[in-house]
């Protein structure tokens, strides 16, 4: 299994729309395709559908060393309202501290513009292993 089989299990991201397209160490990168479902009243996508894309991207990169590790709390600027279209996530883990990691995301659009800022600290629960394949590269 791979980090990406693993997060397969993610039910809430993946009715979302949100997919994990790259995975490294301390690394990870997401897509959502933005449809009429992702929009709110105003016409444009909604927050929380970017606040999703961003989380599971988080995961999924301070879950990469191989134990299981929570989001402890979390924190988005929306910096541009993002419309139909595909939109990325990509995360870095800046901290890969042994119980509290940190981490940071940046969601774009497909032209590359910047549309929030997410960062975000975890707990790492010791004793509890994720069993994948460790990617080859880094994937950076």
């Amino acid at each position: 299994m791979t980090l990406k089989d693993f997060f397969e299990g993610d039910k809430f991201a993946k009715l979302a729309g949100a997919e994990l397209i790259e995975v490294g160490e301390g690394y990870a990168r997401a897509k959502m395709e933005v449809g009429d479902e992702h929009l709110n009243g105003g016409g444009v996508c909604q927050g929380g559908a970017l606040f999703t894309l961003a989380d599971l991207a988080f995961a999924a990169a301070v879950n990469s060393h191989g134990t299981l590790t929570f989001n402890t709390s979390s924190n988005i600027v929306f910096v541009r309202s993002a419309n139909k279209g595909t939109i990325y996530a990509e995360a870095r883990e800046v901290v890969n501290h042994h119980r509290m990691p940190y981490g940071e995301v940046k969601v774009t659009d497909a032209e590359g513009n910047l549309l929030a800022i997410f960062t975000s600290s975890a707990y790492r629960k010791q004793g509890t292993f994720i069993e994948f394949d460790k990617p080859e590269c880094p994937c950076r």
